[in-house]
């Protein structure tokens, strides 16, 4: 991994930290599961200029493509539903760890 892959990869933690506090949630408790889905967000984005869920699979319609870029338009439901998002990157700060 490159130094401007690590970088990048440390910008979008930040950024999903940030956003996860403004919600009142928390990011994956599991460092190993939450290192997985910001390198997956960064390749995405390297590879096709979006942070793409790295859980979801892409059309390759830019249009319906764009529901899937973190935070996709379904992460608020299912961490109110389920505790946490799809890719486990968000959880509510009350849901029990995994």
């Amino acid at each position: 991994m490159t130094g401007d892959e690590k970088e990048e990869e440390q910008e979008i933690l930040t950024w999903a930290r940030n956003y996860a506090k403004k919600h009142h949630w928390v990011l994956n408790p599991d460092e190993k599961k939450l290192e997985v889905v910001i390198r997956g967000l960064a390749r995405n984005k390297r590879k096709f200029g979006e942070q793409y869920c790295p859980c979801r699979l892409r059309s390759g319609d830019k249009e319906k493509d764009a529901a899937i870029i973190c935070p996709c338009i379904y992460h608020k439901d299912e961490v109110e539903q389920d505790g946490s998002c799809h890719c486990r990157l968000y959880f509510r700060e009350d849901a029990p760890p995994e």
